[in-house]
């Protein structure tokens, strides 16, 4: 059964007559649900975290205190976000238990069907009954999975549809106008004839601002990647509008939910491409009622791990690499590097250790000394710590000495040695200390140094692209790329290793370089990983083309690779253009599988009569339509083509690396270089063949743009389109 006939479902100030009687029932139940929300709501905010007397503790309270600021984000409601979007009908005889924990048990019953809702989050009433699932718990997964042919005791799903009723200003409010019903109990065959009208009209519908969740229209094979166990490292190869970077979003959300004691201790986070990405997907996590999940880029969480000290006052990262000198920076092969020069401070000891405890005088000579040094080189600990174990050692050598002529000694007489001067002197002749930022500083500034820990591993003339420019006279005079920001992070490890998260979300991971896949596996060593990506994709110069090397360098050789080809958001006319590039950029790789076509998806326009005028009337052409546009063009030619737009009429700014344009405008002038991971409903392509000779990798960046339109995509070119495009 489905009722989405306008007429019969316009909601009340929407305009047209009274909606089905069903519709509002639905409507009662939500607001209902609603209410029970903003119940739950208040009760936390009414509870006291007051502790006294002499049971007061500062780090409890501040730590209630905390969880208690989060459970009220978490039951903040989202008005112009449905509360609920599905509901299951189910054989009598199945109830449910409460606990937000979608627990199940049987029992007989003989009045109906057992009916719950599916939604966002866990609301129940003030007796406790459950008003709405969460949609993560364990009985929801049925509304993803269920079939005719593997009902898993379902009657029958709903799904709604709803239209966003301005309320305020600028306030919105998710109004329910439509259900449609989905009898599983029919046979195979006349269920695989149904059509979802209100699932493809939810993936179709237009969108503007930031990224939304796909709660609502998860798919079975997405559903199976969302569910996938923490132990699990799972790595998604992703075809452009596959919906990877919701699942990857959503997979968070229901670790979240299902291991929520464990992630609270050790933390998750998610990795992106730029700020703009960032920026664009940073609701979805909110409206699934998780906000405590840290969203940072590669060189973002670097940088944080350098001391304030020796930061420059204009930013670390001033100097852009060449994509020759990029390449070989981000080779696993520099670890290596850095790894020799490093241990190459150790010194072989000269003088003899004398240390007087009493009257006595106790001696280690050079020969004595230089075992302990070279047994803890060999043993693969860390430079700082096998430093501190260097004087355990020295001073245990000499209790050793003391013991034997009759001494009693102890552990205040251990400390009292190793703290002893001399040995303290001999412990920094042999192993002198290490500064990470000196230690790049240093190497890459000396070809000598430099030769020495290269030899056999890199040629000169890759050295010679290491060196930096000019003669820095400190690390806050020196002009630092990106990609010396990852060999300090590997000379940090290398001197002391730090935590792990408990998860990270790594999403455009094929773009990473070996060396930052290990500088972000070592931020969850202990942990796991959901790494998204599309090796189609990778414009960077060290972008991956293989996921099992990639996982490799993150340190999850053993992970999961999983794949999605079937594209839910593009066109496939869209879809078949891009995937013209494929052959050149990815080889062996299969071309994606659009689900749905779109009538006029697709145009190509000559510019005979100029560029601009003509990328000026696909605009206005757009901005017809409803939701969002993006014009993309080339890094340099991008902005003095939105100059020229403007001075026709049309404001289009540029995105910035923060990506607030993205709530600002329906028209937004994209660079190439951040268009990855976004999305719009049109989008403007301006003379694809700049955008190929912008870059070494300009096919892949060409891909990347070509889809990401979910609607409409014109490409307006005066050049000749590239080759496999013409």
């Amino acid at each position: 059964m489905s009722t989405t006939d306008p007429a019969r479902t316009a909601a009340p100030g929407v305009g047209g007559p009274s909606p089905d009687p069903e519709v509002l029932a639905e409507r009662e139940h939500l607001a209902a649900a609603r209410d029970a929300l903003r119940t739950m709501h208040d009760d936390v905010a009414a509870t006291t975290l007051m502790m006294s007397g002499d049971a007061k503790d500062e780090f409890n309270d501040e730590a209630v205190f905390r969880n208690r600021l989060r459970r009220l984000a978490d039951l903040s409601d989202i008005p112009d976000a449905p509360l609920f979007f599905g509901r299951l009908d189910f054989d009598p005889g199945t109830v449910f238990l409460d606990e937000e924990d979608g627990g199940e048990e049987t029992r007989e019953r003989s009045d109906g069907p057992d009916r719950v809702h599916i939604g966002r989050r866990h609301v129940h009433d003030a007796d406790g009954r459950p008003m709405v699932l969460d949609w993560r718990a364990p009985i929801s997964v049925a509304y993803y999975r269920a079939t005719a042919s593997d009902r898993m005791r379902v009657l029958s799903r709903r799904r709604y549809g709803f239209t966003t009723v301005p309320t305020e200003p600028d306030t919105s409010e998710a109004v329910l106008t439509a259900y449609e019903d989905e009898p599983l109990t029919a046979g195979e065959a006349e269920a695989r004839e149904r059509t979802d009208g209100l699932l493809a009209t939810e993936i179709e519908r237009p969108r503007s601002g930031p990224m939304r969740d796909i709660v609502a229209t998860i798919q079975p094979e997405q559903d199976d990647l969302v569910r996938a166990p923490l132990s699990t490292t799972l790595c998604v190869q992703g075809a452009p509008g596959t919906g990877k970077t919701a699942v990857g979003l959503h997979r968070v959300a229901y670790l979240l939910y299902s291991e929520r004691a464990r992630l609270s201790r050790t933390g998750v986070s998610i990795v992106g491409p730029n700020r703009s990405f960032l920026s664009y997907i940073r609701n979805v996590l909110p409206a699934l009622g998780e906000v405590d999940v840290g969203q940072t880029t590669v060189e973002e969480m670097l940088e944080a791990g350098l001391p304030e000290r020796s930061r420059p006052n204009a930013g670390w990262v001033r100097r852009t690499e060449t994509p020759e000198a990029a390449r070989i920076k981000g080779d696993a092969r520099m670890a290596e590097v850095l790894r020799r020069d490093l241990w190459s401070r150790l010194r072989t000891p000269e003088e003899a250790v004398m240390v007087r405890e009493g009257s006595r005088r106790w001696r280690l000579y050079p020969e004595d000394l230089r075992p302990l040094a070279d047994e803890l080189a060999g043993r693969g600990v860390t430079y700082g710590s096998g430093r501190d174990l260097l004087s355990h050692r020295v001073a245990h050598a000499i209790l050793t000495l003391m013991e034997s002529e009759g001494h009693t000694c102890d552990d205040r007489t251990h400390e009292r040695v190793r703290r002893d001067p001399a040995v303290r002197r001999a412990v920094t002749a042999m192993w002198p200390k290490a500064d990470p930022l000196k230690l790049v500083l240093e190497l890459l500034g000396d070809p000598e140094r430099l030769a020495r820990a290269a030899d056999g591993i890199l040629t000169p003339d890759e050295q010679a692209l290491l060196l930096l420019p000019g003669r820095p006279r400190g690390p806050k005079s020196a002009r630092w790329s990106r990609e010396d920001l990852v060999l300090v992070d590997e000379a940090s490890a290398l001197v002391e290793r730090g935590g792990g998260l408990g998860h990270i979300v790594v999403d455009e991971a094929q773009d990473l370089s070996p060396m930052q896949c290990r500088a972000v596996g070592r931020r969850g060593a202990g942990g796991s990983f959901t790494v998204l990506g599309d090796v189609a994709q990778g414009t960077s110069p060290g972008a991956t083309r293989n996921w099992s090397t990639l996982l490799e360098h993150l340190g999850r050789p053993t992970g999961h690779l999983s794949v999605l080809d079937r594209g839910y958001r593009v066109p496939a006319q869209i879809i078949d253009f891009a995937a013209r590039l494929l052959p050149t950029i990815a080889p062996g790789l299969g071309a994606p599988v659009a689900v749905r076509r779109a009538s006029g998806a697709l145009r190509i326009t000559p510019a005979s009569e100029g560029l601009t005028d003509a990328v000026a009337d696909a605009c206005r052409t757009a901005l017809r339509g409803q939701g969002s546009v993006g014009l993309i063009a080339a890094d340099t030619e991008l902005p003095g083509l939105c100059t020229a737009l403007a001075g026709s009429g049309l404001k289009a700014p540029v995105l910035g690396d923060d990506g607030t344009e993205l709530d600002s405008a329906r028209l937004v002038g994209v660079p190439a270089s951040l268009a990855k991971g976004l999305e719009f409903d049109a989008v403007v392509v301006a003379e694809p063949a700049a955008i190929v000779d912008a870059e070494a990798r300009g096919h892949n960046r060409l891909y990347v743009v070509l889809t990401r339109a979910v609607s409409t995509l014109h490409v307006v070119h005066a050049r000749p389109l590239p080759e496999a495009l013409a």
